[in-house]
């Protein structure tokens, strides 16, 4: 093969193996800087798969910012890893949404809906903290209007919000998106600054949280 016919497959191969060494280097985790450890472990809800949770707010820009990356991130979660996204109601205004967020989950369009919804208050300036103007949006969505109703007022609803509200309080949360790892890491962009480190230090504390499930030492 002539050096010319070579070079593009040398240059791709380079090219590649540049790109690997990249994902291989990911600056380890630092704590204090990238993450906090809680000082008292929040309880977790996934059994022996491995817990990350969002703290978000469905009107905070940040959040709505976030969720792309997030939802690509989560799809490749292997099957150890549970993902649970969370309402942290900060202020009494945050629970319309909180309710809403688990009134879909009851009624089985949580996951077809949930970017809908973020579009709906961001891109659409849609007031779904407005029961009635939240029931015609429902309606639009093909769900059950009376389904969702019953689900909303609900007393099983409210129970989670304020469970999931108890949840944020219980690891010290004052803002959100937050991201907690197994019940004793957190981070966030505020910490990272940028969403391409959040993604690396995620992925090295999920790795450390199966490490410390089973007991091997950490690399």
């Amino acid at each position: 093969m002539k050096l010319t016919q070579a070079l593009p497959r040398m240059l791709a191969l380079l090219a590649g193996l540049f790109m690997l060494t990249g994902v291989l280097a990911a600056e380890p985790a630092e704590e204090g800087t990238d993450y906090q450890r809680l000082a008292k472990p929040v309880p977790v809800e996934t059994g022996k798969q491995v817990e990350v949770v969002e703290f978000f707010w469905y009107r905070c820009p940040h959040c709505n910012q976030l969720e792309p990356g997030l939802e690509a991130w989560v799809k490749k979660l292997p099957a150890d890893v549970r993902f649970r996204a969370v309402p942290a109601i900060l202020n009494p205004n945050w629970l319309p949404a909180a309710k809403l967020h688990y009134a879909l989950a009851d009624v089985g369009a949580l996951d077809r809906l949930r970017g809908k919804v973020f579009d709906a208050y961001h891109k659409d300036k849609i007031d779904l903290d407005d029961e009635t103007v939240l029931m015609a949006w429902i309606r639009k969505q093909g769900v059950d209007e009376a389904r969702f109703k019953a689900a909303y007022r609900s007393f099983s609803v409210q129970t989670r919000a304020m469970k999931g509200a108890q949840t944020a309080r219980n690891a010290g949360i004052s803002g959100v998106p937050v991201l907690m790892v197994d019940g004793k890491y957190l981070t966030a962009i505020s910490m990272t600054y940028t969403e391409e480190r959040l993604f690396e230090v995620l992925d090295q504390l999920v790795q450390r949280a199966r490490a410390e499930r089973g007991g091997k030492a950490l690399k």
